[in-house]
C-alpha cells in the first residue's frame, strides 16, 4: 500500500475520533484479482465511540461501485458496496462470552495501539464482496442464438422411411 493510516484504537474510540477519506483500489492490492480493472475508491468514513454497554467501539461506513465480472454472462458488473459495520474492541478472546459471539448486530475487533485502517477498510471490502457476482437479469454467453435440437426419435423415423 503506497500510504498508511494507523491509529490507537482505544483512544480513537474513547475520544469519538473520525477519520474520512478515498482509498483507491489499486492501493488494496488482496481485491486486484476479484476486479476486472484496478480503477476507482472506496469512500470511507471511520467514527470512533462508546457503545451502549460502555464498550468501545468503531463504526466503519464504506460507500464504492466495485468493477467486478460477472460469472454468469461474463460481462463487468458495477457492483454497490455500502457497508456499515459496528466493531467493538476487547483486549483479548477471552474477554468474550458464548453470548458476545452469537450477537450478529456487532463483530470483535483486537484494541490495537497502531491499528492499521487501510488495511482494516481492504478486510471489509473483501469480506462484502459477494462469492460469486452476477447480474439480477443477463443470459450466459451465446445464449441468444437457439439452437433447435433434433429429436432422436425424429431422427429414427426418418430412416425408417428410407
Amino acid at each position: 500500500m503506497s500510504q498508511q493510516v494507523v491509529i490507537d484504537s482505544l483512544a480513537f474510540a474513547r475520544d469519538a475520533r473520525r477519520l474520512e477519506g478515498d482509498l483507491a483500489m489499486a492501493d488494496m492490492p488482496r481485491v486486484h484479482d476479484l476486479l476486472t480493472e484496478v480503477s476507482g475508491s472506496v469512500h470511507y468514513r471511520l467514527t470512533g465511540r462508546i457503545g451502549a454497554l460502555g464498550k468501545s467501539q468503531l463504526l466503519l461506513q464504506l460507500d464504492c461501485f466495485v468493477p467486478l465480472r460477472c460469472q454468469r454472462c461474463m460481462e463487468r458488473l458495477d457492483f454497490p458496496l455500502h457497508v456499515e459495520s459496528v466493531l467493538e474492541l476487547v483486549e483479548s478472546e477471552a474477554d468474550l462470552t458464548q453470548e458476545d459471539l452469537e450477537d450478529d448486530s456487532r463483530d470483535f475487533l483486537p484494541a490495537e495501539k497502531k491499528l492499521d485502517v487501510l488495511a482494516l477498510i481492504e478486510d471489509e471490502v473483501i469480506l462484502a464482496l459477494p462469492v460469486v457476482p452476477r447480474h439480477d437479469s443477463c443470459s450466459l454467453p451465446g445464449g441468444g442464438e437457439k439452437s433447435v435440437k433434433e429429436s432422436p426419435f425424429a431422427v429414427l423415423a426418418g430412416l425408417s422411411k428410407a
